[in-house]
């Protein structure tokens, strides 16, 4: 697979504005990345933007924080996946896992999976926040509970993406579900070096970045 098609084009700040939504997916259909990542707002705007391209919709439900309600990150996937999301990449309720709410953690990503059913479902650790015990748990019952991804990070917590973490989540899911990289990916030599590991998806604001030039470093804050 080429590199493009390992990218979820990305762009999730509040600051976000339509123009720079519709940026976004054009950039996405010229380098011919595999989806953008949005915020749930943009749905409509974005599909009608990508209409007759391959390029897929991805939304953020539950997003940054993860400790929405279950019931409101249920709606937001339904809704999400109604207005035309191929994918939902959902933030885990953080705080019911450092709690050992282990039942209720997975029964929230478990209806969510149920709701959009063959969508593809991506469960978000933040994993700069999680030790190594909690990020394996954490796979575990995203695997349990019939998500599609398990995912290192929302770009806005203390960190994102690190080698450490993408090898435990690797190991820990196996063949069973596939691993998302995200948070502080902005060149090719590390979008590569998380691919080598076994990574499916880069989700990064650097994609073109990544595609046009393999030798590139930023001291840019961008996720």
């Amino acid at each position: 697979m080429e590199l493009n098609q390992y990218i979820d084009h990305t762009l999730l700040k509040a600051t976000a504005t339509k123009d720079d939504i519709i940026k976004l997916c054009n950039e996405a259909k010229e380098y011919n990345f595999y989806a953008v990542c949005v915020n749930s707002c943009y749905i409509s705007l974005v599909k009608n933007e990508l209409k007759n391209s391959d390029v897929k919709i991805a939304v953020v439900v539950g997003f940054p924080l993860g400790a929405n309600s279950a019931n409101s990150k249920l709606f937001e996937a339904e809704q999400g996946v109604k207005k035309g999301a191929d994918e939902i990449d959902m933030v885990l309720n953080l705080g019911f896992l450092k709690s050992e709410m282990f039942d209720a953690v997975e029964k929230e990503i478990s209806d969510i999976k149920q709701a959009i059913g063959g969508k593809i479902l991506k469960v978000i650790l933040e994993t700069c926040y999680l030790s190594n015990s909690e990020i394996i748990t954490a796979c575990k019952i995203s695997k349990a509970a019939g998500a599609d991804f398990v995912k290192t990070s929302t770009g806005f917590g203390t960190g994102g993406a690190t080698e450490e973490a993408v090898k435990l989540m690797v190991e820990t899911v196996g063949d069973t579900l596939k691993v998302k990289a995200s948070g502080g990916i902005r060149d090719a030599k590390t979008a590569k070096k998380y691919i080598d590991l076994g990574v499916s998806r880069i989700g990064t604001s650097s994609g073109i970045r990544i595609v046009t030039s393999s030798n590139t470093s930023t001291n840019e804050h961008t996720y």
